[in-house]
């Protein structure tokens, strides 16, 4: 059994050598290799994976140009020769027994996918704030790879996962139209086809996440912007709760353009308070649940403000921008090659 991890990324100086560290001290002794596409980095990310590279063969470094995740995820899996495949983020890292919990599930789980939930790691009162967000029914609608989970079940979607290898030369590679979302597109690519993805409370793994506002808005507008070609492609909606901040944004819209034209305010308020209430209750409930994060979870109801805002935001501008693509389904895995991934093996 050989695994290949595949990681892709840019500018990652800061992370990248605990990324790596955390596969090389992996408990289990199985044949491994990492890929690393880098998108032509210009901090010292390269130089630090050279430095790996001197005493460890089995890590590979090749060139993404285009510097988006879909293209390096796909050139990285033309060299890969795994029986399993693991994307690894350059801000992640796993659990000294990763492949040996992943490798359990896919022996004992009927899944072509297995993975477990990410523990958000933050630093600062706004960082913390931006966790718990991300972690609250309330902030994502109850994502459950973000959330702490007690036993394993079967879900849409999940970071980080080991997937076996014929799912990517069934259903081919990421879709490179996507900056964002590509893993959330190929997961629901994988639902449709009727392949299985399980959660595992065992199989650990830690994300550095971003410690700003401004980083959150670009990240969650990004989202909302990106969903809407993942739900062109996929002809659907993997949950409804992606549509909720957009409608949200919308319904704040139309109050403020009724209460400028009529000085009607009603219509406002009957968005803005019951959303309000619920952004202060769930801010309550976590303060008992964490009060030694008082402090940052006064931050909350506006994080959870941001978040929404900025995903609603960028399902709005994806809509127009987009508008003219629902017909245009097709996969763009340009850089995947499907004979030379079948060759991967044999290599």
């Amino acid at each position: 059994m050989k695994i290949s991890f595949i990681l892709p990324i840019r500018n990652e100086e800061n992370f990248i050598v605990k990324t790596i560290q955390s596969i090389f001290s992996q408990t289990i002794e199985e044949d491994y290799e990492i890929i690393v596409a880098d998108g032509m980095s210009n901090d010292g990310t390269r130089e630090l994976l050279k430095n790996f590279q001197i005493n460890n063969t089995n890590l590979i470094l090749i060139d993404n140009p285009e510097k988006i995740v879909s293209t390096g995820f796909n050139r990285a899996l033309n060299e890969s020769k795994g029986d399993i495949i693991i994307r690894v983020d350059g801000h992640c890292e796993i659990a000294l027994d990763y492949i040996q919990k992943c490798l359990e599930c896919l022996e004992k789980i009927n899944a072509d996918c297995v993975g477990g939930a990410t523990e958000h790691v933050a630093s600062g009162l706004v960082g913390e704030s931006i966790k718990i967000a991300q972690s609250s029914f309330f902030g994502v609608g109850g994502v459950s790879f973000r959330k702490n989970i007690d036993k394993g079940e079967y879900v849409d979607t999940l970071a980080f996962g080991a997937y076996k290898r014929d799912v990517f030369y069934q259903l081919g590679g990421y879709d490179e139209e996507l900056v964002r979302n590509q893993d959330d597109e190929f997961n629901f690519r994988m639902i449709q086809n009727d392949r299985k993805i399980w959660l595992d409370p065992s199989i650990k793994s830690t994300y550095t996440q971003r410690n700003s506002f401004l980083g959150l808005f670009k990240q969650y507008f990004q989202y909302g912007f990106y969903k809407v070609r993942v739900t062109q492609k996929r002809k659907g909606l993997a949950s409804w709760r992606h549509l909720v901040p957009s409608v949200f944004l919308l319904s704040l819209l139309i109050g403020f353009f009724l209460f400028i034209i009529k000085s009607d305010p009603f219509f406002l308020f009957l968005v803005g308070m019951p959303y309000l209430l619920f952004s202060l209750i769930f801010t309550l409930l976590e303060i008992f649940k964490s009060p030694k994060h008082v402090i940052s979870l006064t931050l909350l109801p506006l994080t959870f403000f941001i978040l929404h805002f900025s995903y609603g935001l960028g399902s709005l501008l994806g809509l127009v921008y987009f508008w003219n693509k629902w017909n245009d389904t097709g996969l763009k895995d340009y850089h995947f090659n499907h004979e030379q991934f079948l060759a991967g093996l044999t290599r």
